[in-house]
C-alpha cells in the first residue's frame, strides 16, 4: 500500500509536538483507528484532489488533538490512484483490507462507479464528497456533495428567472456525470418549454486543450438574438484553456454567462480571473461566505498548509461535514464497526460553514444550501443568490424515465436504494 511520508510520521509528530506542551492526548489504547484517503494526487484531476487529501490530513490531525476517537489515536491512509480509474478500484481495495474503517475519496463519477462494486462487496464505507449527477444509492457509500436538485436545477432556474436565458450549451466532460446531468437537464428544459434547437450539446476528453473551435461554436450559436449560456460540466484541468479560450475570443458573462458545477477556487487559483468576472458557478459553499464557522475553518486551513493564499471550496466542505458526520456515528454506535455505523449516521446532524446545520437523510444524501456565486478579479465568488433554506439531496431525478418513481430509505424496514413507489418493490442493486 502507497504511504506519503507524512502518513507514516504523521502521528508521531503529533505526539512529539503535543509533548513539548505537555498536552499528549490520553488516548485509552495506542491502536489507532486507520482512515482512507483515496484522492488522485497526480493526473488530470489532481488540480482538484490533491487539496481534498490535505483537507482530510488536517481534520484528522484536529482531531487528535481533541483527543481522538473512541479513546483511539486516528491514522490516515493516503494512496494516489493517480486519475487512473480502474486503479481507484484498486487502491479501494488496499484501503479497506488494509483495515480503514472509513474511505473518504473520488471526485468524478466515474471513479466513484469503479469503486462502488469493491465498498458493497467488503461491506466498507465511502464518503464522497463532490456534485454528482444522482441516479445512486448505495447502503455503503454516504453522498456529501451536491445532488442534481442541489445544484444542476437551481442553476438553470437561476439563469432563466433572474437572467433571461433563453438558449443552452449543455458543455461537459465526457463520462457518466456530465452525460447523465445534462440528460436531466434537457429533460428539465424541455418541461419548461425549450424547444429543442435551443439547446447544444457538447462532450470533451478528459484534460482537452484545444478549444478554440468549441468556443468559437458557443458563440455562433449564441448569436441567434436570444440570451445563451453556458452550463459547464467540464472537470478537471481541462477548465483551465477553456477559461482561457473564453478570454481569448472575448465572451463575456454579459454577453453569454457561463456556471460552472465543477469551477471553484482551487480550479480558478491558476489562472487570470480578469477577464472572467461575472461568470458564475453553482456550489453548496464559497471560500467568500461570511459566517463565525467559515472564518474559523480557513483560519485552521491557512496555519495547517502553512500558506495564507491556499483557498477553500465546496468539497472541503463537504469532507468537512462528512467527517465530523462519521465523527458523531461513530461515538453513538460506540464502534467503527460497519453496519453499526451506517444505521447510526442518519439523522446525524453537524454544523456546515455557511451558517446551520446539515443533516443526513435516509437516502444517504444530505441537506444543503444552494449558492450562485460571480467570479471575481481575485479568484473568488461573489453570492450572488442562495436558496432560502437547506435543500434535501434527491437520489433519482423527478425528469427522467424510469426514475422519477424511485425513492431510497436504507432504514428499516425498507432498507432499499430504489423503491419503486409505483409498484411497491424495491429494484435491488
Amino acid at each position: 500500500m502507497d504511504f506519503t511520508r507524512r502518513n507514516v510520521l504523521g502521528l508521531g509528530a503529533l505526539l512529539a509536538g503535543t509533548a513539548a506542551f505537555g498536552r499528549v492526548p490520553a488516548f485509552a489504547s495506542s491502536e489507532p483507528i486507520k482512515v482512507g484517503i483515496l484522492h488522485s494526487l497526480s493526473g488530470t484531476m489532481a488540480i482538484s484532489e490533491t487539496t481534498l487529501k490535505d483537507v482530510m490530513l488536517m481534520l484528522i490531525e484536529e482531531q487528535n488533538k481533541a483527543g481522538g476517537l473512541l479513546g483511539r489515536p486516528l491514522e490516515a491512509v493516503v494512496v494516489d490512484p493517480a486519475s487512473d480509474w480502474p486503479l481507484f478500484a484498486e487502491k479501494a481495495r488496499e484501503l479497506i483490507t488494509g483495515g480503514c474503517a472509513a474511505v473518504f475519496g473520488c471526485w468524478t463519477s466515474v471513479s466513484r462507479k469503479a469503486v462502488l462494486p469493491v465498498f458493497e462487496e467488503l461491506n466498507s464505507i465511502l464518503f464522497y464528497p463532490v456534485q454528482y449527477e444522482g441516479e445512486e444509492s448505495s447502503r455503503n457509500v454516504f453522498y456529501t456533495g451536491a445532488a442534481p436538485n442541489q445544484q444542476a436545477i437551481p442553476a438553470v432556474d437561476y439563469l432563466m428567472n433572474e437572467e433571461g436565458v433563453e438558449r443552452w450549451v449543455l458543455a461537459g466532460t465526457d463520462y457518466v456525470y456530465p452525460r447523465t446531468t445534462n440528460r436531466i437537464l434537457e429533460a428539465y428544459l424541455k418541461a419548461k418549454g425549450v424547444a429543442e434547437e435551443d439547446i447544444m450539446i457538447n462532450y470533451t476528453p478528459f484534460g482537452h486543450s484545444d478549444w478554440q473551435t468549441i468556443v468559437s461554436d458557443i458563440r455562433a450559436f449564441g448569436s441567434a438574438g436570444k440570451k445563451t449560456a453556458v452550463v459547464s460540466t467540464i472537470n478537471g484541468d481541462a477548465n483551465v484553456p477553456f477559461y482561457r479560450e473564453l478570454g481569448n475570443q472575448g465572451v463575456r458573462a454579459t454577453d453569454i454567462p457561463v456556471v460552472a458545477f465543477s469551477v471553484g477556487e482551487e480550479e480558478l487559483a491558476g489562472i487570470d480571473t480578469t477577464p472572467l468576472v461575472g461568470h458564475l458557478a453553482a456550489w453548496n459553499y464559497f471560500m467568500s461566505v461570511d459566517t463565525p464557522e467559515n472564518a474559523a475553518f480557513i483560519e485552521k486551513w491557512h496555519a495547517f498548509i502553512g500558506d495564507p493564499k491556499r483557498v477553500t471550496n465546496d468539497p472541503m466542505e463537504a469532507h468537512y461535514i462528512g467527517f465530523n458526520m462519521w465523527l458523531k456515528a461513530v461515538e453513538k454506535a460506540g464502534t467503527t464497526d460497519p453496519d453499526a455505523v451506517i444505521d447510526a449516521m442518519i439523522g446525524v446532524a453537524v454544523p456546515n460553514l455557511t451558517g446551520g446545520f446539515s443533516a443526513m437523510m435516509p437516502n444517504h444524501h444530505i441537506t444543503k444550501p444552494v449558492l450562485i456565486g460571480e467570479i471575481q478579479g481575485d479568484g473568488q465568488f461573489d453570492v450572488v443568490w442562495q436558496t432560502a433554506g437547506l435543500v434535501p439531496g434527491d437520489a433519482w431525478s423527478d425528469y427522467l424515465e424510469g426514475s422519477k418513481d424511485l425513492m431510497s430509505d436504507w432504514q428499516a424496514p425498507m432498507s432499499c436504494g430504489n423503491f419503486n413507489v409505483a409498484t411497491g418493490s424495491c429494484g435491488g442493486s
